[in-house]
């Protein structure tokens, strides 16, 4: 069964993660996604290792596991875009395509007469979506934009980490690249809902995506508190700014994480713990008392959790309908059962690794079920099939762009 993209053919022109994020989630909904890189060099985070996949011996290969992360289901075309003949072959796989991704820092494309402007006056069509740090507008639009200085710039690193007053205080970045990440997701939510417009129009549109703006729309709830009151929120480690208790606790061996969202729950997790005074005490009998009165119950429930393992807590308290769960390494992740369960590993056929495991997608569709056929691919590894096959040039042709290292 087709994936719900198919029909669809995306040029990405991006590199690192942000954007290329955005053609992974579009590869694994089906589409054909043609990635454009330098010659040589390619994707800027081919380079960024170790660690490298290896291969059946165990030996490194030159693919470094950060590509493979963001870049499975793509076809690799190698391209000198400082070169007329490297641009226009861009403009006619654009000719071509349904969609085109681009992180390039403002007003780099247009120099090559590349741009939104020049590629919808030969694909009305088009949709050009654009992934920048700072947008297409405003007084930063021409700096550049990192995941890391966005976290701080964006307000995350002032709410992430431990309380300034303890041990490992101060502002902390998120463990992955979060901003990268959510950007892409965003631009994917865009180019699918552009799609559905031109489906009822017929006309293309620019998309305009920017890492600032998507720090900022997801601090969320934390934006709200401070919309809403004035306050600025401080850090508070692993607690809850509007819940209590739900925050990580030591145990006898170990850490859990207890997430009562409610006040039922609480009283559930009461029961659970052999603790019932609690609810009828007035400093913790709602939530909005639990929040008055954190530090107080905080210090009480780290004592009684530490009284057992993590194991049995975590049979206890599921068994009881109280929601929780244990800190997991990496490891732990994908040895859990419901991970398994669930296949968020696979592995494919690489050519030079052999094999190589990757996390799927976690989309399901029950109409059209995605499949992961395609591995991350090797630097220029299709560039004779896309000129081939998608812009009908022979075998004279594509060895003459090679002889001229244009590709």
């Amino acid at each position: 069964m087709p994936g719900p993209l198919s029909h669809i053919r995306v040029l990405d022109l991006s590199r690192v993660l942000a954007a290329p994020w955005t053609g992974q989630n579009l590869a694994d909904l089906g589409a054909e996604v043609i990635k454009v890189e330098r010659p040589v060099k390619g994707d800027d985070s081919r380079a960024f290792g170790p660690p490298w996949l290896k291969d059946r011996t165990g030996r490194d290969t030159a693919e470094s596991a950060y590509f493979a992360a963001a870049n499975r289901g793509k076809k690799s075309i190698t391209l000198d875009l400082s070169k007329p003949e490297g641009q226009q072959i861009v403009r006619d796989l654009a000719a071509r395509s349904d969609v085109l991704l681009e992180n390039y820092k403002f007003g780099d494309l247009a120099r090559y007469g590349l741009g939104y402007d020049d590629l919808k006056k030969i694909n009305p069509r088009l949709i050009y979506c654009s992934v920048t740090g700072f947008g297409q507008t405003g007084p930063y639009r021409e700096r550049p934009g990192y995941d890391f200085m966005i976290q701080g710039m964006g307000g995350l690193m002032s709410i992430t980490g431990e309380r300034d007053d303890l041990p490992g205080g101060g502002p902390q970045r998120v463990g992955v690249p979060i901003v990268d990440m959510m950007t892409g997701m965003y631009a994917s939510i865009a180019v699918c809902a552009a799609i559905a417009h031109r489906a009822e129009t017929g006309v293309g549109q620019q998309l305009d995506l920017a890492l600032l703006d998507t720090q900022v729309a997801f601090l969320s709830n934390q934006a709200m508190n401070y919309l809403s009151t004035g306050e600025v929120p401080d850090r508070i480690g692993n607690a809850h700014p509007n819940i209590v208790p739900y925050q990580t606790f030591k145990t006898a061996d170990g850490n859990i994480i207890l997430a009562c969202g409610n006040d039922n729950l609480f009283s559930k997790f009461c029961e659970v713990a052999g603790c019932q005074e609690l609810t009828a005490d007035p400093r913790f009998a709602t939530n909005a008392k639990r929040v008055e009165n954190r530090a107080a119950i905080s210090e009480l429930l780290a004592a009684i959790f530490q009284k057992r393992t993590t194991r049995d807590w975590v049979a206890s308290l599921e068994a009881a309908g109280v929601a929780n769960g244990p800190i997991n390494n990496i490891e732990q992740v994908f040895a859990e059962p419901q991970v398994i369960a669930r296949g968020m590993r696979i592995d494919l056929p690489h050519p030079t690794a052999g094999t190589v495991p990757l996390v799927a997608s976690p989309m399901r569709f029950s109409a059209t079920p995605l499949e992961h056929k395609v591995p991350p691919p090797t630097l220029g590894q299709h560039t004779d099939e896309i000129l081939r096959d998608v812009l009908g040039k022979d075998t004279a042709a594509i060895a003459k762009l090679r002889e001229s290292r244009i590709v």
